[in-house]
């Protein structure tokens, strides 16, 4: 009786803590260079009486994929120093996929802003000093209407993406089922994981 109690016990904590660690968000870690920009930028929109911006997990996921499609290019590339809109005229080859693997509606993404820019080394001054001073990157930082942001880099490339305060650049999550694909999934990990340790016992 005291073995199956034991038992019982350990179950109990066991299917606990796998639910935990399954079901749980996944954390990601911040890059030191984005955070670095981030806080000058805001600390630039502060000087200027702005309010500053929140970090937006969706521009976030956006200038992410954004700087892994562009990690290879050269400095002297188009695309640096540009200032895309998220439309269908856009440079990026790629945009519409990186729309759908973010979940951003295509609708709520027209106002967004990205704004990639080539660095050697990323030196964190020459970013800061290149959205802040360069006029193509400063009227948007200068814009209240943007009131969130999303960072990505891969190499000498840093891509800040803007989202604005209205519908069509909040860039919202696309519809979608109420259970992702990921957390179906971790779901069924604890529960097979369940049904194995009591078939086991």
């Amino acid at each position: 009786m005291a073995s199956l109690t034991k038992l019982s016990f350990f179950f109990f904590f066991f299917v606990i803590a796998h639910a935990f660690v399954l079901l749980s968000p996944l954390v990601q870690s911040s890059d030191k260079d984005e955070d670095s920009l981030l806080q000058g930028i805001n600390s630039y929109r502060t000087s200027l009486n702005l309010p500053a911006l929140v970090k937006n997990g969706n521009a976030g996921c956006l200038a992410d994929e954004i700087a892994d499609d562009m990690e290879d290019q050269p400095c002297s590339s188009p695309t640096n120093g540009a200032n895309i809109l998220a439309t269908s005229q856009t440079p990026l080859a790629n945009l519409p996929k990186h729309l759908g693997k973010c979940k951003i509606d295509a609708n709520s993404a027209s106002d967004g802003v990205i704004l990639p820019v080539c660095v050697p080394k990323l030196v964190p001054t020459l970013v800061l000093t290149n959205y802040t001073h360069q006029p193509q990157f400063a009227k948007y930082l200068n814009d209240t209407k943007f009131t969130g942001v999303g960072l990505g880099s891969e190499d000498d490339w840093m891509v800040v993406v803007l989202a604005s305060n209205t519908p069509t650049g909040s860039l919202a999550n696309a519809a979608s089922s109420l259970v992702s694909a990921v957390g179906f999934g971790r779901f069924l990990v604890s529960i097979l994981v369940g049904l194995c340790v009591i078939l086991v016992s």
